[in-house]
């Protein structure tokens, strides 16, 4: 089976292949810019199917401004903006799609139109396609007009995997490189661990059924005397001197630190869950309504339960397990795991459950990873019973106007894995 997955290496770049860099990462803004202003500007003075255009015609207009207006962008690759043209014509595809769901109560989400970038402002990135060779034994990548780069580390990247485009960014003072492959990946025998199930939280990372809970990293927490002091530095600063640059500099650095800690974490974790457990049973949490909340927004932003989510769901497929996640709905907090009694009054303040029907008493997270486990193999069942006589797994009336809580469904593999730094994590 053919999957797409990421793989990323830091770059090991002297002065001038990083003013080089810089120069490219300069020039896909400015393609962005244009095409941009461009667009506006047609909207606003045409009529009809003419207002509208698309990245290929826009890639085609400023080639021929490169001669006379552009003579500067000869010294990149030309899939430099062009690469850039297509992230905008999808921006504005985005968009008009999510106008649509929304006319049709589809969803709630809002996509926004896409907007200018101004540097230092945006990060600093642009993508590549064509001819591109990775030589992990003396590694070095090989990029059109670019030449050869050397990477840092040492990959087992597989050499049968097809090459579809890279991307090259900057973070704080380091320059990376992710590239976009088409690999086979052979079907993995089914785990023969134990069934686990979890409750994500803010007290702890989570709560696992086994009883051992995931205790709750405090990544940036801890450095926050040293973040308040360099961001006070920073301002201090004067707008546009090289002390204020070098300021950002260390602020991007402190950030990147932190950032590389909290990955590591999440990798460890969802690398330990995946290889040692047959199935993984997850609630469906809300992240982006949790970060709404001004008071609690930096705790859960610090935990990264999103991005653990998704490493999750490319994970379990690779190492043999299933990753199974129940409705958001589902109220794990305020059913008793032992009698399944609903405490309606049960508020978040309550952080030790008391059952006043079978007395159990227990911490709330850890009755709630309980509640969980016992929803993959008990409540579905009974509180969805099928047809005795029929082996379908729906009934003939189908499902209810406003249920409860939805069945469980099994995440599928079909997604694109994250792009990870270096080959330490699948």
């Amino acid at each position: 089976m053919l999957v797409t997955r990421g793989y990323k290496y830091e770059l090991k770049v002297n002065n001038k292949e990083r003013t080089l860099l810089g120069k490219c990462a300069g020039i896909s803004r400015f393609a962005w810019n244009w095409g941009l202003a461009a667009q506006k500007s047609r909207y606003q003075t045409q009529t009809g199917v003419t207002r509208f255009t698309n990245a290929m015609k826009q890639h085609k207009e400023l080639n021929r401004l490169k001669h006379t207006d552009f003579p500067w962008m000869y010294e990149v690759s030309k899939c430099i903006p062009q690469e850039a043209l297509r992230d905008l014509d999808r921006a504005y595809q985005n968009f008009f799609t999510n106008h649509q769901q929304r006319k049709r109560k589809q969803t709630i989400r809002y996509v926004g139109l896409p907007r200018f970038k101004k540097k230092g402002k945006c990060k600093d990135s642009f993508r590549l396609t064509g001819v591109i060779h990775l030589f992990p034994e003396v590694k070095q990548v090989q990029f059109p007009r670019l030449g050869k780069l050397r990477i840092k580390e040492r990959s087992n990247f597989p050499l049968s995997a097809r090459i579809l485009s890279v991307t090259i960014s900057r973070t704080a003072d380091r320059w990376y490189v992710a590239l976009t492959v088409k690999e086979e990946q052979s079907d993995c025998k089914p785990n023969g661990g134990p069934i686990i199930a979890l409750d994500k939280g803010l007290s702890v990372f989570a709560a696992l059924s086994s009883g051992i809970p995931i205790a709750r990293p405090r990544f940036l927490l801890q450095q926050a005397r040293k973040q308040r002091r360099l961001s006070k530095a920073h301002s201090r600063k004067q707008k546009g001197s090289n002390n204020k640059r070098k300021s950002a500099l260390r602020l991007a650095q402190f950030y990147r630190r932190i950032t590389n800690q909290r990955h590591n974490f999440l990798h460890q974790t969802s690398t330990y869950l995946a290889k040692n457990h047959s199935v993984i049973v997850t609630e469906d949490l809300h992240v982006k309504g949790l970060m709404q909340n001004k008071k609690l927004s930096k705790y859960w932003g610090d935990l990264s339960h999103g991005l653990f989510q998704r490493l999750l769901a490319y994970k379990a497929p690779l190492y043999g397990s299933t990753l199974i996640e129940i409705d958001r709905w589902f109220p794990s907090s305020k059913l008793c795991s032992n009698c399944m009694y609903y405490h309606r009054n049960l508020t978040l303040a309550d952080r030790v459950f008391h059952c006043p029907l079978c007395g159990l008493v227990l911490d709330r997270d850890q009755n709630a990873a309980f509640n969980v486990a016992n929803y993959y193999t008990i409540y579905q069942f009974l509180l969805f019973p099928v047809a005795e006589s029929s082996a379908e797994t729906l009934n003939a009336c189908g499902e209810v106007v406003r249920p409860a809580f939805k069945q469980a469904r099994v995440v599928e593999s079909g997604r694109t894995a994250p792009k990870t730094v270096g080959n330490d994590y699948p």
